[in-house]
């Protein structure tokens, strides 16, 4: 054969190996087929395949956990029926009435549902790598026992007065949980450590099969082992209590501490110990580099980890290139954009207003969302793409920064929650100012969030300047003047534009009726003065009407700056309840200013 030929066989055979690579990957990029024995999977490709699925439900908002949860908490109903059922048709026997026990599990994990001791190894992993917070895993449980608590009470009621079971199985019903009751604490405990690792342990075998028929043998088998060895599952027991409770035999106080405490303190710690002393430890150190980009890089504090939120991230986005946080001295302005092509003139507005703070730095973050809750990306040549082709999208970014003096930085962000990474960056970066963009593609349109946006809204992290971009023509400026600490960053921002652009500044004061007038003009002159503007035309509206004022006054001007109500801004917006017209009516651009200001408990909760 000659080399030639011989040269393109391997290359048929690369070609070959990299496309059949490239099919056996799953949509999430976690591997579809095992690489060691091509039908079987190795500890860490499992433990990737976990990882994948974890950072779906730690990133998932509370609503879609319960909602799903209560799904799941109902379906556990039809095990508690059938099982009755089949005792009292089959005289107790205990293999013949167990049969069907595993059905509502088996619906539940096929089905995707969310349920608590399922829920116990996948979140866990994520903690265990620091990729996810000791609070975000709590709250992720708490909503799902909530969920699951919730659907199973629905269900006991459902049984207690739908009149679906009979006679017999109702007295079933009544004994089993009298039965639990009845055990003692240590018992139950204990049985229901042994179904918690039943439990993990399925989870862990479910990522390890490759296809339905297999998940569900595992899943029916699993399952069974919990009425045939007399064990306990959470949900399962609660549903019993319940029911017990309806049927007037037992106080709730009493049934939540003898019979469902300890059954789910036992299936948490067996599923926990299962994830920890056999499932995570079996993997090897590599685990963490092949499921996350840069791997332990990217991982949390120390102090992030145990308090999430109160310490900073609670979790770490699936690609952020970002070096280094800020230092204290100097003034930063992050720069948060959905699109690096369309959003030049939002960067150079923010290199107007660093050029005047020595050694000011610029960071342009471009925050990729996820489009949808699959958690894509855990491949690491995508990933490497993704970074790539980003950081040529960012490439022009330093020359626009270095034409106005001020130092830049880029880096890139790809999460399911596009909206709070903002806060979380300019949190790590110890941002002064954010400055981003308004518009329906903008990053707010995919609002998604781990807390809620009221939450992040009422406790920003750096002022914040939304800009409205209908050209950067800055030469007759129109400021809104207020009493409150907005006003006075758009008189910061109104400043840089008049250095570096040579504008026009417009102050208006709004007094409520003409009686106000004189009041409104020694107020608006005094705060000229107090803002190095007293070179800017001042002009006093007494009509009490304040978009009336403005829109009667900005044909005139080519850029407003707006400060923020005590409503707040970025919430209403977020919200769609900025009901103010003449901002969207104005053909220039619009900046509206919020600045980083602490609200009080009776602000946050009235808005006033």
């Amino acid at each position: 054969m000659r080399s030639d030929e011989v040269r393109d066989d391997t290359a048929s055979d690369d070609e070959a190996t990299e496309l059949r690579d490239a099919v056996e990957r799953s949509r999430s990029g976690a591997p579809a087929v095992g690489s060691v024995v091509r039908d079987r999977f190795t500890s860490d490709e499992i433990f990737q395949r976990i990882i994948a699925a974890a950072d779906e439900e730690i990133t998932s908002g509370s609503r879609e956990l319960f909602f799903s949860a209560l799904a799941a908490g109902f379906a556990i109903t039809i095990t508690f029926m059938l099982y009755v059922s089949l005792t009292a048709s089959t005289g107790g026997d205990p293999v013949l009435s167990a049969l069907l026990y595993p059905l509502g599990f088996i619906y539940i994990i096929i089905g995707g549902y969310q349920l608590y001791t399922e829920n116990t190894l996948p979140p866990v992993a994520l903690t265990l790598e620091r990729l996810a917070s000791v609070p975000a895993l709590l709250r992720n449980w708490t909503v799902v026992l909530a969920g699951n608590f919730a659907g199973g009470a629905l269900g006991a009621l459902a049984l207690a007065y739908g009149g679906v079971i009979s006679p017999e199985a109702a007295a079933v019903a009544v004994s089993l949980g009298e039965k639990g009751v009845a055990t003692a604490w240590w018992s139950l405990f204990a049985k229901a450590a042994f179904a918690g690792l039943i439990v993990a342990g399925v989870v862990w075998v479910e990522y390890a099969a490759r296809d339905t028929i297999s998940r569900l043998v595992v899943v029916y088998i699993a399952f069974l082992a919990i009425p045939l060895g007399g064990l306990y599952h959470s949900v399962v027991s609660f549903t019993e209590m319940v029911y017990l409770v309806l049927q007037g035999d037992l106080l709730i106080a009493t049934g939540l501490y003898e019979f469902v405490l300890p059954v789910l303190l036992g299936n948490t710690i067996g599923g926990v110990v299962l994830v920890t002393v056999v499932n995570y430890f079996q993997t090897t150190e590599h685990r963490l580099a092949s499921a996350r980009f840069e791997g332990a890089d990217r991982q949390l504090s120390v102090r992030e980890w145990l308090f999430g939120g109160l310490a900073g991230r609670s979790y770490v986005p699936l690609i952020d290139t970002a070096e280094l946080e800020g230092g204290d001295d100097e003034y930063r302005v992050v720069v948060p954009i959905s699109n690096p092509r369309t959003e030049s003139r939002l960067v150079e507005l923010a290199c107007t207003l660093a050029s005047r703070k020595a050694g000011a730095v610029v960071h342009v973050v471009h925050i990729v969302q996820m489009p949808d809750r699959t958690p894509r990306g855990y491949d690491l040549d995508q990933r490497q793409r993704i970074v790539e082709n980003s950081e040529e999208l960012l490439a022009d970014m330093p020359s626009v920064a270095a034409d106005y003096d001020v130092g830049c930085e880029t880096s890139t962000v790809v999460s399911h929650r596009s909206f709070q990474e903002l806060f979380d960056v300019a949190e790590r970066e110890r941002a002064d100012l954010v400055v981003m963009g308004w518009g329906e593609d903008r990053l707010w349109s995919n609002g998604r969030a781990e807390r809620p946006l009221d939450e992040l809204t009422n406790s920003l992290p750096a002022d914040v300047l939304v800009f409205r971009d209908r050209g950067l023509d800055a030469s007759r400026i129109l400021v809104p003047v207020a009493d409150n600490a907005h006003a006075d960053l758009n008189a910061e921002v109104a400043r840089a534009l008049r250095e570096t652009a040579g504008s026009e500044v417009t102050l208006l004061r709004v007094a409520p009726d003409p009686g106000g007038r004189d009041e409104a003009r020694q107020f608006l002159e005094q705060w000229a003065a107090e803002h190095d503007l007293e070179d800017a035309s001042i002009v006093v509206d007494d009509s009490g009407d304040v978009e009336g004022a403005i829109a009667g006054h900005f044909d005139d001007h080519t850029m407003l700056l707006v400060g923020a109500t005590e409503q707040g801004l970025l919430s209403r917006l977020l919200t769609d309840s900025l009901h103010f017209d003449v901002v969207t009516e104005f053909d220039g651009s619009v900046v509206l200013a919020e600045a980083a200001t602490a609200r009080s408990l009776r602000r946050r909760i009235f808005g006033r």
